[in-house]
């Protein structure tokens, strides 16, 4: 994770679980003026507009006072839709069995991008089985992005 990020999931999980809902994660997406915050949460009830709107309240306050970001940009709470996006190591531990899709940092076997099977998570890394009888071990700092694929 990205140190902004990390110093911004530090900062604003205390208020996202002061409220209630868990921190999924935290994406920081830049483009010119024109960047973006997007804040995951969840809750066991899941998420509805009127939680995003009390969370996206309480964190533009903390945002206000803190000041992290010198960019313009807008700020985004969502939930993590079915489509959820996995951020630590228990993230892909809870989805152990499941469809996942990956784009690395890195390439591991000539590839950025990645669709398979989560077959474990441990540690700081995971195995997927992208088919074929091949199964990769990944480690969480290099993976840039991860999805759970909706299973049809």
């Amino acid at each position: 994770m990205a140190t902004l990020e990390a110093r911004l999931l530090d900062m604003l999980s205390p208020t996202v679980e002061s409220l209630g809902f868990e921190m999924l994660g935290i994406e920081f997406i830049r483009a010119g003026s024109n960047s973006t915050l997007r804040i995951y949460i969840d809750h066991e009830n899941g998420i509805l507009v009127d939680d995003c709107a009390l969370i996206s309240r309480q964190v533009s306050a903390v945002l206000d006072v803190e000041d992290p970001i010198s960019d313009n940009y807008s700020l985004e709470v969502s939930s993590p839709g079915i489509e959820r996006p996995l951020f630590t190591i228990e993230h892909y531990h809870r989805f152990v069995g499941h469809s996942i899709q990956i784009k690395l940092k890195m390439p591991v076997n000539n590839r950025f991008n990645l669709q398979g099977t989560l077959v474990s998570a441990i540690d700081n890394q995971i195995i997927i089985d992208v088919g074929n009888e091949e199964q990769l071990t990944l480690f969480l700092d290099n993976i840039r992005k991860a999805n759970l694929m909706i299973e049809l």
